[in-house]
């Protein structure tokens, strides 16, 4: 079989969702009906087979995106399970970047979440074709069209409906083919599908209705029959929905139940039939060291690009996940990338393994299109792309989100200074949102993560993995700094004058002008000065050596050293003194002004700002609300269906510090909540 065909065969899709939608659940499915798997793995018993961490088993959610693969229709599917929790966004992030498409899983009672809002904007960054799979629908208060209405109004996505679900007697009518199909079995393995009977399809019809309308837009040649009042063939209508799936112009949606084996055969098929294969997504763009663009085309023709985007530590080892776009790589390989630091680094591929979940299996090589282990790289990390020696790219890196939550940790009991410290820098590896940094004031050693949980898990895994122990002090909220005034500082750098004449002083003057800009804006930076003597001009270096000297000095602020934020900076003049205003000079006398203009342009401290959730039974929604309001949270909206009540609300994150416990307490363990952070703001 040649490699375009195989490519043509394959299908890279992701699984996402908020959290406790039924990920997993879904998946476990897909392995059963696939062959992939000979039992279903249930995520409440601990036994799901892509939840293979104990740390997953343990809190039964999804921590690390896991790898595998199924096989149906003579096509292989690769299937990327993803956290639903905010606090492991990163892994959706990265899982995002490679993959060809997904399936967005829905609570068939909540519909959509604050959570599915976060993943949708991820799958918007990397136009991603996406199926929508309406879980759940066994349960009470369940209801399939206003699960298709909200993701219409909060996703602004045209839902085209393909499969409607009827769990009373376990069956679903499939739209395009006027079907009525049964789950019978155990395990709901026996598809038996009959013509749908009138009755059934009356409740249905104004959906393939809506279906076909969808589909015309489109497709053109779809559209005059459409219009015209006739019925378009089953195979057309397949055709028109591929290819406005492919175009991001429509997302076909399913409904079932995942637990209860109800509707996941036809999302098997929709995967072959509506999601892209590797060779259906456009090229990707990547940057050739001088700056230029290049079009980095699926396939095997061509030198090796490869985006490493994930570190992972198996069996004590550094691995690394790795998307192979072009060419093909085998173990021995020599891999050149460019590091952080715009350095060139080689290193070479030791071995390399396909992937399922927790086990691998050595490879004898990596073809363009499929996601593989590599073992022996010591210093690629995630975002990295690896190229063939002398044939240097830069692949669209992956974005990473700053830690807000610190802990203060110190070794335990048995565990020394070093051997801490070298297990910080290996999980720091694997996860770019944790960050360990020492507290210039007080020395402590600090831990930051995303959040609680996220913590919780870390120091879970340093304990089982690595044997290591930490005690930890209370957390930390991380902070930013702003200013709240407008201010101008002048500063002349002028050094003592040195001894020897042979070296000409270093001096140099600048005005700096600083103010505050709208919330989540960053830095604003203007760098066009009236340079003294007239008629000067500042070269390039001593230009670069003025931008410099600004985010060095905003990197940390005046009153908690922490980074400053939504602020604008004007360079208003620069004073050049002869050979003595050297790129050095000048940038140390831009810092010093620009430092004056935040001790004195009113300097403040913003806190974390989350957007949060909260679901609970509706006799305890009072005494929820009061509780949030002690807080200090500002509630936005609160809704109620079928006895459960949504809570939207902002809240700085320091007050929600322990609120997971107080919520339990609060609803008798039948309340959620999960949180996302909106911005830095004053409080």
């Amino acid at each position: 079989m040649k490699k375009s065909s195989q490519l043509s065969h394959v299908r890279n899709i992701g699984v996402a969702a908020h959290v406790d939608a039924g990920k997993t659940t879904l998946t476990e499915r897909i392995l059963f009906y696939t062959g992939a798997s000979y039992k279903i793995g249930e995520v409440h018993d601990g036994s799901a087979h892509m939840d293979y961490m104990a740390e997953e088993q343990q809190h039964g959610i999804t921590i690390t995106a896991a790898v595998t693969k199924a096989p149906w229709r003579e096509h292989l599917i690769q299937v990327v399970d993803t956290p639903g929790h905010v606090d492991f966004s990163i892994e959706v992030e990265r899982a995002m970047r490679v993959l060809d498409g997904c399936i967005l899983v829905l609570d068939g009672v909540r519909g959509v979440e604050p959570q599915t809002e976060t993943v949708w904007r991820q799958r918007e960054h990397f136009k991603l074709p996406t199926l929508f799979f309406v879980n759940k629908m066994d349960r009470p208060g369940a209801d399939f069209r206003r699960s298709l209405d909200a993701i219409r109004k909060r996703l602004k996505a045209e839902p085209a409906p393909i499969t409607v679900p009827f769990p009373e007697d376990d069956s679903i009518v499939h739209l395009i083919d006027r079907s009525r199909i049964r789950f019978l079995g155990d395990q709901g393995e026996e598809v038996v599908t009959e013509p749908c009977p009138p009755d059934l399809w009356e409740g249905c019809a104004d959906l393939r209705e809506a279906l076909a309308l969808a589909a015309a837009e489109a497709d053109e040649s779809l559209a005059d029959l459409v219009l015209a009042g006739e019925e378009p063939n089953a195979q057309d209508l397949r055709a028109a929905i591929r290819k406005g799936t492919l175009a991001g112009l429509l997302f076909p949606c399913f409904g079932g139940s995942a637990l209860r084996n109800l509707g996941v055969q036809p999302v098997l098929d929709a995967i072959v039939d509506f999601l892209p294969a590797p060779l259906d997504r456009p090229p990707s763009l990547a940057k050739r060291p001088d700056g230029t663009e290049e079009e980095v085309v699926m396939g095997g023709d061509g030198p090796l690009a490869a985006l490493a985007f994930k570190v992972q530590l198996w069996d004590g080892r550094r691995h690394v996940f790795a998307r192979v776009y072009r060419g093909t790589l085998k173990p021995g390989d020599t891999v050149e990338f460019l590091g952080k630091d715009d350095q060139a680094k080689q290193e070479h591929v030791a071995r390399i393994f396909d992937v399922d979940a927790g086990k691998k299996s050595k490879l004898e090589q990596a073809l363009a299109g499929q996601i593989v282990l590599l073992a022996g790289l010591r210093h690629a990390t995630t975002g990295d792309t690896l190229c063939a020696p002398g044939k240097l790219l830069s692949l669209e890196r992956i974005t990473t989100h700053a830690p807000v939550l610190g802990l203060a940790i110190e070794p335990g009991a048995g565990t020394d200074e070093n051997k801490l410290i070298e297990v910080l820098d290996k999980v720091q590896q694997e996860d770019p949102t944790l960050l360990v940094e020492e507290d210039p004031e007080t020395g402590q050693r600090l831990l930051r993560g995303m959040g609680e949980l996220h913590l919780q898990i870390v120091l879970e895994r340093l304990a089982r993995e690595f044997g290591v122990s930490v005690r930890t002090g209370k957390p930390a909220v991380a902070v930013r700094e702003t200013v709240c005034a407008t201010a101008t500082a002048e500063a002349l750098f002028a050094p003592p004058p040195t001894p020897d004449p042979r070296q000409p002083d270093l001096m140099a003057r600048a005005v700096v002008k600083i103010g505050p800009t709208a919330r989540s804006q960053g830095e604003q930076i203007a760098i066009l000065p009236r340079v003294l003597p007239e008629g000067s001009e500042l070269s390039q270096a001593q230009a670069l050596a003025i931008e410099q000297a600004i985010h060095a000095t905003l990197a940390a602020g005046p009153l908690a050293g922490a980074q400053v934020q939504d602020v604008s900076v004007e360079v208003v003049e620069i004073e050049v003194f002869g050979p003595g205003s050297t790129p050095e000079a000048i940038g140390a006398a831009v810092s010093k002004a620009l430092r004056k203009a935040l001790e004195t342009a009113k300097p403040a401290t913003m806190q974390p700002i989350m957007q949060i959730e909260v679901v609970v039974p509706e006799p305890s929604l009072g005494a929820v609300l009061g509780d949030l309001q002690a807080r200090r949270a500002l509630i936005q909206s609160t809704s109620t269906q079928n006895d459960v009540a949504s809570i939207t609300a902002e809240a700085g994150l320091e007050p929600l510090l322990g609120y997971t416990t107080t919520l339990r307490s609060l609803t008798q363990g039948r309340g959620q909540f999960s949180m996302k952070l909106e911005r830095f703001d004053l409080c």
